[in-house]
């Protein structure tokens, strides 16, 4: 443990609290995107808990844990998520797609998304480029707070990708692809109970096929059991246990969390942004917007009718954007996790041909992400959390690109696959 980084992540945090009062000042709501950033940073990191991780991990690994702390997020989220429904419709309150003028709007089915050809075809995609990436939208924001250079090479060519695809989005509106379905929210079909159990059914029924999955690996003597870092295992029991002690720092600070703590921790955080924003969570977004900011720094300008919503938002000042904000605060959050574990360290370890895939990867995951309405956070975990058909159509498309993406990857460099794809849960 390096004790000189604790001290930095201590100032980090307080530079935190200052910023939030800054933001307070411009607008009341912004501190509140900065706070749950950062706790969504924090636990990702505390417990190396992801989204990429649930599909690259179990075909590694055969190794389930964490698809089966995905499952049990899910689960938690969309009781919670039914009860704010439910309260907010027997006020007279609507899905925010039928809404009309004056309507008031259910808090978060503004990601009731159509489910369409288009909804598969953006989640293969985006599940192709997190495997070639390295991580998922909130994995690869994560990821840069905790030093990976890797993450750096994506983020711009995540906004990349979506700029074409933002560019692409009225052929797509127009395309078969996207006209070829509909707009479910599943209580309309089967009540809040209803959605509900036909909800927590499916999930139970991919908690079985996991379960399935991991056996079978077992039998193959293909399982890989998972193996924490020496730094992220408990301390011996001190004989003469003190309260003040470097044991209860590294209980509370370093110790690795539970994929099952991570789980918990995330719908907590989930569920009080929809009560406190009346949204939903979504994390793709900002990386059009930060990288429309840096080609315009550079002197590239934008004159496409399809980006000027976003050019508009980016001259509005990046720092009053809700959900970049939100992105920011988990990046910090990350970091401050990393550096009060002592732990904090650059990861520079890739080649050329490793930075051609990860910008492929980013431009992937930008553009699927378009195509589909959303990632990761706000295309499937709020999708289904928030009874969208479109989310269920993203799981299995995100899935089947995740596995599509891990073949293509082995295929092409089988000799780097055990030290590039690394078991990483992010």
């Amino acid at each position: 443990m390096k004790k000189n980084q604790i001290f930095l992540g201590i100032l980090i945090l307080i530079l935190m609290v200052v910023f939030a009062n800054h933001l307070f000042t411009r607008d009341a709501k912004l501190p509140l995107f900065l706070i749950t950033g950062l706790m969504l940073g924090y636990v990702f990191t505390r417990s190396r808990y992801g989204f990429a991780g649930s599909v690259r991990k179990i075909y590694f690994t055969g190794n389930g844990a964490l698809t089966r702390a995905l499952l049990l997020m899910f689960a938690i989220s969309i009781i919670a998520t039914a009860g704010i429904h439910y309260g907010a419709a027997q006020k007279g309150a609507v899905a925010a797609f039928k809404a009309g003028e004056g309507d008031a709007v259910i808090p978060g089915s503004g990601f009731v998304q159509p489910a369409s050809l288009a909804t598969i075809i953006g989640g293969i995609i985006f599940g192709i480029g997190m495997i070639f990436g390295g991580c998922c939208a909130s994995g690869t924001l994560t990821d840069v707070g905790e030093g990976e250079a890797r993450a750096w090479i994506v983020v711009p060519f995540f906004g990349i990708g979506g700029i074409i695809g933002a560019m692409h989005s009225s052929w797509w509106k127009e395309s078969v692809f996207q006209k070829a379905g509909v707009q479910v929210y599943l209580p309309d079909v089967f009540g809040y109970i209803g959605a509900v159990l036909v909800s927590l059914i499916l999930l139970l029924l991919i908690y079985i096929f996991t379960k399935k999955y991991e056996e079978k690996r077992q039998k193959e003597e293909t399982y890989i059991d998972e193996v924490y870092e020496e730094w992220q295992k408990p301390l011996p029991k001190a004989e003469n246990y003190k309260f003040f002690s470097k044991e209860t720092y590294h209980k509370f600070f370093v110790e690795r969390w539970s994929f099952t703590t991570g789980a918990v921790l995330t719908a907590l955080i989930f569920v009080f942004i929809i009560n406190t924003t009346g949204s939903s969570w979504g994390a793709s977004g900002p990386y059009t917007l930060w990288s429309i900011w840096l080609l315009q720094k550079l002197g590239i300008s934008f004159s496409s009718e399809a980006l000027q919503g976003f050019v508009d938002t980016v001259n509005n000042g990046l720092m009053n954007h809700t959900v970049s904000i939100r992105n920011i605060g988990i990046i910090f959050g990350s970091a401050i996790a990393m550096l009060l574990a002592g732990n904090f360290k650059f990861n520079f370890n890739f080649k050329l041909k490793d930075i051609i895939f990860y910008a492929i990867g980013g431009i992937l995951m930008g553009y699927g992400a378009r195509v589909a309405g959303g990632c990761n956070a706000g295309a499937l975990y709020s999708g289904i959390a928030n009874f969208s058909l479109s989310g269920w159509f993203f799981l299995v498309a995100m899935t089947i690109g995740g596995v599509i993406g891990s073949k293509l990857y082995l295929n092409i460099f089988p000799e780097d696959a055990p030290v590039k794809i690394k078991v990483k849960d992010s």
